[in-house]
């Protein structure tokens, strides 16, 4: 009889454990992984980029600053101090600034990679790194040369810093970070002003997406099927621009409605264009224009749609299923056993038919993607659990 007790004791013990394990895996979803798991891959891809790239050789240009974006975002979840010491250290390394020429009269914002480039928003990215580890210990020197060149910009008149789509990464989340370290709102009227120009010049109204810049506006330019050529990485840039743009601006703001509808509107196109295998082709709408998976657009529509889905814009029933298999690919496809994380197309502006791009095909802004998306997919498993 006691035999028999123990047993029964056992079984509904067993039961309880099933059960509470089977409530938590509903409550997350039949395809997501623990946040243990995502934290473990996290790590790994970025321990091993940590450990083969030298800070002290990173210059405070747009590929090194995406990346310590991502960095940031990965230290906020893992609280990982060697995470936060490498971010500090470049920042420090580069003496918190961009391009450092001080004659704002021979500053420029068309491309270069000099001094003088100074309006140049490739060099703007990294403002987004020093202001935000100023409010985790505000110390002015890390934000002096970030007011010094934006106060500048915004007292001009010039409205076309952003005349390609890449900036609007580099530079929109830049704007509201400005506004809060001064309360001047000129930087939220110039973010509009800047964003309607880039607009006007490249928004295509069918799809919600944007061409990189008006060398690639339609009719003028096509896919090689005579298709809208959309490339992927650079609307990448758009929406997570968007997404981190929209969650550091304030709800009052005149214009936090427009840019919403922008984002939702690319949603729905992004959900539409998704591969089955759960990647996004370098080109979104024509797949055969440059077939295969490509990591760091992928990674960037993951983390925005993780991000809107996570803040109540993105309704959770429609778009689980497209972050479940963006997420699936780039655990199980990108990252290698190694920790590399391939698959992601180098420095470029388009679609290139015949670019071969495979596992050893990796780069510091992709690793960037992969951390937002990563630090993106555990919030929104941890709102799963804690239903």
């Amino acid at each position: 009889m006691y035999f028999i007790s123990k047993l029964k004791v056992a079984f509904a013990l067993g039961l309880v454990i099933a059960v509470g394990a089977c409530s938590t895996q509903s409550k997350r979803g039949g395809n997501l992984p623990s946040k243990e798991e995502v934290i473990d891959i996290l790590s790994k891809v970025n321990d091993k980029w940590q450990a083969e790239n030298d800070v002290l050789k990173q210059r405070p240009f747009w590929h090194s600053a995406a990346y310590h974006i991502g960095n940031l975002a990965a230290y906020e979840i893992t609280r990982k101090k060697n995470y936060l010491d490498y971010t500090t250290t470049w920042a420090e390394n580069n003496q918190w600034a961009g391009a450092k020429s001080t004659r704002p009269e021979e500053w420029k914002f068309s491309y270069g990679e000099t001094d003088e480039y100074v309006l140049f928003g490739d060099w703007q990215a990294c403002f987004q790194v020093y202001i935000d580890l100023y409010q985790m210990n505000p110390v002015e020197h890390k934000v002096a040369r970030a007011k010094e060149v934006m106060g500048y910009q915004v007292s001009t008149d010039e409205s076309k810093y952003w005349w390609w789509i890449d900036g609007l990464f580099m530079v929109m989340p830049v704007m509201p970070r400005m506004y809060a370290l001064t309360q001047d709102e000129i930087y939220l009227e110039k973010l509009h002003e800047y964003y309607s120009y880039t607009i006007s010049e490249v928004y295509d109204e069918e799809t919600g997406l944007l061409f990189r810049d008006a060398k690639y506006t339609y009719p003028k330019h096509t896919t090689n099927a005579g298709k809208k050529d959309f490339w992927s990485r650079g609307n990448g840039w758009v929406f997570a621009a968007l997404a981190r743009t929209i969650d550091k601006l304030p709800a009052s703001d005149a214009h936090y409605a427009g840019y919403v509808a922008v984002f939702t509107k690319m949603a729905e196109t992004l959900k539409a264009s998704q591969q089955s295998e759960g990647y996004w082709t370098r080109s979104i709408l024509d797949p055969e224009q440059a077939p295969g998976p490509e990591t760091s657009g992928t990674a960037f529509f993951t983390y925005g749609m993780l991000w809107g889905i996570n803040k109540g814009i993105l309704d959770k029933e429609t778009y689980a299923s497209i972050v479940e298999a963006g997420w699936k690919y780039l655990a199980e496809t990108a990252v290698q056993e190694d920790g590399t994380l391939g698959y992601i197309q180098p420095i470029g502006e388009k679609a290139i038919p015949g670019q071969i791009i495979d596992i050893h095909s990796t780069a510091d802004f992709g690793v960037g993607a992969f951390l937002l998306a990563a630090t993106e997919m555990v919030k929104f498993i941890d709102k799963q659990d804690n239903k």
